[in-house]
């Protein structure tokens, strides 16, 4: 391990210059491409079935989507090691542009399916390569602040994406929505030759490493199967049922890329040090912000607030998770940088445990506002760590191929965990009587329990003495 918290830590001006400005504009539109996507269409779903029909598929549209960008996350670094950062993602481009016109001129909603399928896993290889390439691209120095913004890039899409969806579709045209994306895809594709190196330290990459994980992927793929389709049960017993077998298999998906000569997570992560307990806590952070998909619900229904105003309620998380890692990650301080990162978790708990407290009907805008803080201080718990534990696990390992791996694996632990994190909240949401009031103590408290669960692996997870 190396004490990557002691390497001089550049500017943002310096990152955001006109020599670098490229590159990280590619790697943050790449992952907001793909988060954008993901609101936009929830936001153009109900046009969009009104227009093709297939209600029945409706839920199918996001898991599908979630399924195809679980599986490709774990192909970014054999790609990467193959093809080099700039025809990796000139590759990965093409796929999500052709997807997203699938969308667009999609008949019906089994081609749509189809498309929808195509532009998951072309957006599971973007949103894996935004933080693979940030190593290979960008100097150690910017590691923070490049990770910062990649992820940053989740918040920014939770206001972009269902604002830009519900205008599409206000205006009858929800195709013209995914043939925005498609446009901003070829204009994306156009930086990449300027912005990113065609080779780099991966040429010497063993054959092992560039090929496909298969038996990884497969089980990583049905996994995230198993947890899509509990969110979408109607009996607390099935959701519950295949949200085990989810767990089951990423247990049996550890056991055999431990294993494995193509692996998705690094050698490292299975051994001594901390880089296990690194992916842990994102995992672990990652998982807890999805009692936000059902923040919009509860505004509706508890506080009678309009579907715009509700939605922008659901945001706040994202908000505050955004501009705390922003300011996070401008700090310097070794000693100030594993004290963040160790209090992640805990202040995510304090947060979701006072929203908790603060669920009651119908409430008042004293209330309201308690919500607001609440959020807002959840959100502020993940974004104060996560940049610095992605410059950690990009920075953990000094073979620079192992290193790619593990930056690679950022990406497929976050997506496994958001949906491990949203079937355990179907689960809650599904088991839960008393109506709407106690079903909203019960999913926040859960919830603040489970960030509680990583403050131990974040306290571990810095690789230098404390």
């Amino acid at each position: 391990m190396t004490g990557v918290t002691t390497i001089p830590s550049g500017s943002w001006r310096e990152l955001l210059g006109r020599e670098r400005l490229g590159t990280a504009t590619v790697l943050a539109g790449g992952v907001g491409l793909y988060a954008t996507n993901e609101f936009l269409t929830i936001s153009l779903l109900p046009s969009t079935v009104a227009d093709i029909g297939g209600q029945r598929f409706y839920a199918w549209v996001v898991t599908v989507y979630l399924v195809g960008s679980v599986m490709a996350a774990t192909t970014v670094n054999p790609l990467l090691m193959r093809f080099g950062p700039r025809i990796s993602y000139l590759l990965t481009l093409t796929l999500f542009g052709a997807g997203t016109v699938g969308c667009a001129i999609a008949p019906t909603m089994e081609m749509l399916l189809v498309a929808r399928t195509v532009q998951g896993a072309a957006g599971g290889m973007l949103a894996g390569l935004g933080y693979a390439v940030i190593n290979a691209a960008l100097p150690n120095r910017l590691w923070t602040r490049a990770s910062a913004l990649v992820s940053a890039m989740w918040g920014v899409s939770v206001i972009i994406g269902p604002a830009m969806g519900g205008l599409f579709a206000q205006l009858g045209i929800w195709r013209w929505a995914f043939g925005s994306l498609a446009l901003a895809t070829v204009a994306m594709a156009a930086l990449v030759p300027g912005a990113l190196p065609s080779r780099d330290k991966t040429d010497l990459a063993p054959a092992a490493l560039t090929r496909i994980p298969v038996w990884s992927l497969l089980l990583l793929g049905t996994a995230a199967l198993a947890i899509s389709v509990a969110g979408v049960q109607r009996t607390a017993v099935a959701t519950a049922g295949l949200l085990a077998l989810g767990v089951a298999l990423v247990g049996f998906f550890l056991v055999i890329d431990r294993r494995a000569q193509a692996t998705v997570l690094p050698r490292a992560a299975f051994g001594p040090g901390p880089l296990k307990r690194m992916y842990a806590t994102v995992g672990l952070l990652m998982a807890a912000t999805m009692v936000d998909m059902y923040v919009p619900l509860f505004g509706q229904r508890l506080a009678g607030m309009a579907p715009l105003a509700a939605g922008f309620l659901g945001a706040v998380l994202a908000v505050g998770w955004t501009l705390s890692e922003i300011a996070s990650a401008s700090v310097n301080q070794t000693r100030v940088v594993v004290r963040l990162v160790a209090a992640s978790p805990a202040i995510m708990a304090v947060g979701l445990g006072l929203a908790a407290l603060a669920m009651r009907g119908p409430p008042a805008g004293p209330v309201i506002a308690l919500w607001v803080v609440a959020l807002f201080i959840a959100g502020t718990g993940v974004g104060i760590g996560w940049p610095h534990l992605s410059a950690w696990i990009m920075g953990a390992l000094d073979d620079p191929v192992e290193s790619g791996a593990a930056a690679a694996a950022i990406n497929t632990v976050q997506l496994i965990s958001g949906a491990f994190g949203a079937g355990l909240a179907g689960v809650v949401v599904n088991m839960t009587n008393g109506g709407d009031v106690a079903t909203a103590r019960w999913l926040f408290g859960m919830f603040a329990a489970l960030a509680a669960v990583g403050v131990v692996a974040a306290y571990r997870s810095s690789p230098v003495a404390k």
